[in-house]
């Protein structure tokens, strides 16, 4: 039995949402719909708001007055998180060190008095699908980092709740147990089929899990979409700033290239609503793997290594003089280049990314 099963996915819309704190608003109106059975990621910096989003959600804070938050047509706005039938799992995973395995994930159950021998199967289900029968009667105490989330998880499923919240659950872990973990998340919350809102600041977290990415700034949605669309049509600078690296290309725009220190590029087609000057001063983005190495008397841009650092399937190469700002360019990793090499790079024109 899937221990999702028993109880239906449900859409969630937040309407006109905002949180103030003592006379700050830390959150700005916002209006937002997750669907039924969607993973939503929460991605941003430190003090952005997603964390703030997710506790309305939860029912650990109200909006302010003139906020509206539903569980399908169920207006919850004003009831309580015990009444909201909602799965949390912090970053601390708050389990009780007390209790055994099958303690802690049989709480939730038995605080709602479920008949022991249901309550028993339940937690048996649950240990089985997250890999833990073996560890059931085990204090908390004796598990790893990566068994103790889990835990927390299986805990927040042992309930059935119509939505599972997650606020940076794999923050605490070694950055190998994380990737492990991601990748075992991803595929857990495809099976459960349940609405998942998961916060985070990790973009790869972010990458990887969400079917769709709210990226937040200064208690503001920057932009909602794929992870595709994050990446390669980021709505402005912020975004294509903090969701992965890009490389900054100023000069002049003439006759559909643009002119920069170290040659000249295709312009990418603009943005709607979007003017471009000809002989105006202008800037293109582009990612670092969205360009290569070239003979330098043919490619577009022409430069010099700066520097160059081995990470194993890639190196990245920083490069000067080939436009206003050094530019990193990724490229295989067997690839080994001197400091003062001259090199040409080229980048493919639907490659390049003009932002508002």
């Amino acid at each position: 039995m899937n221990p999702a099963s028993a109880t239906a996915s449900i859409p969630i819309t937040l309407t006109q949402c905002a949180k103030t704190f003592r006379g700050t608003r830390v959150l700005e109106p916002l209006d937002l719909r997750i669907d039924a059975g969607e993973t939503l990621v929460l991605l941003g910096p430190s003090g952005c708001g997603k964390t703030t989003t997710l506790r309305m959600i939860a029912g650990l804070e109200t909006p302010d007055a003139g906020g509206r938050i539903a569980f399908g047509d169920d207006d919850v706005t004003a009831l309580p998180i015990e009444k909201r039938q909602v799965g949390m799992v912090f970053q601390s995973y708050a389990l009780f060190p007390n209790l055994s395995v099958r303690g802690n994930i049989g709480y939730g159950l038995k605080i709602r008095r479920m008949p022991a021998a249901a309550a028993r199967q339940r937690v048996d289900e649950l240990l089985g699908m997250m890999r833990l029968t073996a560890h059931a009667d085990k204090p908390i105490d004796q598990l790893s980092g990566g068994q103790r989330q889990r835990v927390a998880l299986a805990r927040a499923l042992a309930v059935q709740p119509r939505v599972l919240l997650l606020d940076e659950p794999l923050t605490a872990l070694d950055a190998r147990l994380r990737d492990t973990l991601r990748s075992e998340m991803n595929t857990l919350l495809r099976e459960l089929g349940i609405t998942t809102v998961y916060v985070t600041h990790d973009q790869a977290e972010a990458m990887e899990l969400g079917d769709r990415i709210v990226v937040m700034s200064a208690g503001r949605i920057e932009q909602i979409g794929s992870p595709r669309d994050i990446y390669y049509r980021p709505a402005n600078r912020s975004v294509a700033q903090f969701v992965g690296t890009i490389n900054r290309l100023a000069g002049e725009a003439r006759d559909g290239m643009l002119t920069t220190r170290g040659g000249a590029v295709p312009l990418p087609s603009m943005p709607p609503h979007t003017s471009l000057h000809t002989h105006q001063p202008h800037e293109i983005f582009f990612r670092p793997e969205d360009a290569w190495l070239a003979d330098p008397a043919t490619a577009h841009l022409r430069g010099c290594i700066e520097s160059s650092a081995f990470l194993g399937e890639r190196t990245r190469l920083t490069i000067g003089g080939a436009a206003p700002d050094p530019l990193l360019i990724d490229v295989a990793g067997r690839v080994e280049l001197a400091r003062g090499t001259p090199v040409g790079i080229s980048i493919s024109q639907d490659a390049l990314i003009a932002l508002s």
